[in-house]
């Protein structure tokens, strides 16, 4: 999951000439000197009490600039992305914890280092809380003027009870025969993973298939990190199993595994659910070829028969047209 934050708000206002239009900037975890080469803040704490992190904000332009810093709750998108919600929406969880100064100057080509400082409130509920910090800046150009904020994504675990848990719903089965009868076909499972509990999680999806062939099994553990699930949010996958023979009943199960994501925690047990479905498919390809083979043979049987009685039929009168004694 992407650790910075990159978001352009667009409001129309009514300004003809461009500003800001050449401004780069980057924004980093650091500590009170500076960048310390963390990629994302991580922070663990106790309801109640409070920790104050860093960020750089880096001036990669040729003039000053005036940098707008702002904090809020942090979401990740449908393709498992952390976003931040717009810098106009008043923060409700994680992002309401946060204090930043409303702007910071930084000359061109210079480094300011802003304090955040994080409040855990005491009744604050156990698990994580995604939030960020951004640095933004409007740029004008015609009529159009876009926000730009890049940020620092916080993990905010406050310390209690942990649960692991996750939810399967919307189950999904579809069968795609081959052309080659010789070669099985696919089956494709389509469901939703729900993050029940109230740590993040990167969930290990495991589906087993049985046909009247046998058993085959998926396992999805080639990037497990990158199908984060935040507390509270769901995701859509679609799993992909070939090899699968169309012989009646498909029996599917799907089996989630909702590790938690980030730093171990132990004690923690991971409640693993398994959901059952089934799908017919009927063996179209290979009852055609039956057919076919079946047709063959009906039609060589028919033929040979026909081809015989007209050889007995052809005998019968040469026999019948021979003179006696010849």
């Amino acid at each position: 999951v992407a650790a910075a934050v990159a978001v352009a708000v667009v409001t129309v206002v009514v300004f003809t000439a461009p500003a800001h239009a050449d401004t780069t900037w980057s924004v980093v975890p650091a500590n009170a000197d500076g960048p310390d080469g963390r990629s994302v803040i991580d922070i663990e704490l106790p309801g109640g009490q409070q920790v104050t992190e860093h960020i750089a904000v880096i001036n990669r332009s040729t003039q000053h600039v005036d940098f707008a810093i702002d904090a809020n709750d942090g979401y990740l998108t449908a393709k498992g992305y952390f976003d931040m919600r717009p810098s106009d929406a008043t923060p409700v969880d994680g992002g309401s914890w946060i204090t930043v100064p409303d702007k910071v100057t930084i000359a061109a080509g210079a480094t300011a280092v802003v304090p955040v400082t994080v409040a855990i409130p005491q009744n604050a509920t156990p698990g994580d809380h995604p939030a960020g910090v951004t640095a933004s800046l409007d740029t004008i150009s015609g009529q159009v003027r876009v926000q730009n904020r890049v940020g620092v994504r916080l993990n905010i675990r406050v310390n209690g009870t942990y649960a692991a848990k996750v939810a399967v719903s919307d189950i999904h089965t579809t069968y795609t025969w081959s052309w080659n009868p010789f070669t099985p076909g696919t089956l494709d499972v389509t469901y939703t993973l729900a993050n029940t509990g109230n740590v993040r999680l990167a969930p290990d999806s495991r589906i087993l298939t049985s046909t009247l062939a046998g058993q085959n099994n998926w396992d999805d553990t080639s990037a497990a990190k990158a199908r984060e699930i935040m507390p509270g949010g769901k995701r859509t996958f679609t799993a992909r199993i070939t090899g699968t023979w169309p012989l009646g009943p498909i029996d599917t199960t799907i089996m989630a595994i909702p590790s938690p994501a980030g730093k171990p925690l132990p004690g923690v047990t991971a409640e693993r659910i398994a959901i059952d479905t089934t799908l017919w498919a009927i063996p179209w390809p290979q009852l055609a070829l039956l057919t076919l083979l079946l047709l063959t043979l009906l039609t060589i049987r028919i033929t040979s028969t026909r081809r015989r009685k007209r050889i007995e039929k052809l005998l019968i009168l040469n026999n019948r047209g021979t003179p006696l004694g010849a």
